[in-house]
């Protein structure tokens, strides 16, 4: 007993971390968060430089000349930024939602250790990730078959599985949820759904939330869906609009024939460049930004949860 207690005594002494190591610790872990934000600022002060001081001076903090040009020329968009806009979030939250839907149920069955196919949806859940029909065969179902293009069912439907997702969700469950759970709601009489509902759900929250942001950081960044299936400008996400925008301005700037007369000349010089690369960037950015701090609460949850189980 008493050499338990030397052993105890000993493992604290060892991991206790005294008042000045810990002020230590923390004015470093801040002044590498206050690093992280760098490239953060430098992308705003860009987008509010003028092409003019970029051109001189390159990437600064302390750009020669101020300028909007480059949010100018986006708010000439009006109407189609604000339609980008709407259609991007719509597809990102209840495409997120439809697939946190379908990918949890998908886990929970395969995480059920009484289930007779278990291995065998397994199985096929895995085989998605080693082999799939290409792009060639994606386009032709989605497009001759399931006729999804130039419509809104092009976001939502193909990407609702990931395989990956739905492992790590299965493993969630697996580690998290203890058997005892389930037996005692299977005595109570309560059906799978009702342990999904009851139990599993309120237990889940930070594997939910975890598989929530990528989810919806996949969706936001993605443009390549928008520019191979949509051809209606009220369906072209915001990713895709600004991929638009950005190369016929660099086509324009790149066409000797263009900017060879004087009015090519006057043109190239009033489209922006750089300062709008950084404009696209930053509203492209900040609905992810106000989202994280949602999620972030869950991920320390999480943390928690697995050090008090530990």
């Amino acid at each position: 007993m008493a050499k338990t207690k030397k052993l105890k005594g000993d493992f604290n002494r060892f991991n206790r971390i005294t008042p000045g190591w810990n002020t230590f610790f923390c004015i470093i872990l801040g002044l590498i968060s206050l690093l992280m934000l760098i490239p953060l600022a430098l992308v705003i002060i860009v987008s509010f430089s003028s092409e003019k001081s970029i051109a001189l001076n390159g990437f600064s903090f302390f750009p020669l000349e101020w300028s909007l040009q480059g949010y100018t020329y986006l708010a000439q968009m009006g109407d189609q930024i604000l339609a980008s806009y709407k259609i991007t979030i719509a597809h990102t939250l209840l495409g997120t939602v439809m697939s946190l839907g379908v990918m949890s149920m998908y886990a929970y069955v395969i995480a059920l250790k009484n289930f007779k196919f278990r291995k065998f949806y397994t199985w096929i859940l895995f085989f998605t990730m080693l082999f799939s029909g290409g792009l060639v065969p994606n386009y032709i179902m989605n497009v001759r078959y399931l006729q999804l293009d130039n419509t809104i069912w092009i976001f939502l439907l193909p990407s609702l599985v990931s395989a990956y997702n739905v492992i790590i969700l299965r493993t969630f469950i697996l580690s998290t949820i203890p058997d005892s759970l389930f037996e005692a709601a299977r005595i109570d009489g309560a059906g799978h759904f009702r342990v999904f509902i009851s139990i599993v759900l309120p237990l889940f929250k930070a594997g939910l939330a975890t598989i929530a942001l990528f989810n919806v950081v996949n969706r936001w960044n993605d443009w390549f869906t928008g520019m191979l299936y949509i051809k209606d400008a009220n369906l072209t996400p915001l990713q895709t609009l600004l991929k638009n925008i950005q190369d016929n301005i660099d086509f324009l700037k790149q066409n000797a024939q263009i900017a060879g007369t004087p009015d090519g000349i006057q043109l190239l010089d009033s489209l922006p460049d750089q300062n709008l690369r950084m404009s696209c960037t930053i509203i492209v950015i900040i609905p992810i930004l106000c989202a994280y701090p949602f999620f972030q609460r869950y991920f320390v949850q999480g943390l928690t949860l697995g050090s008090v189980k530990g």
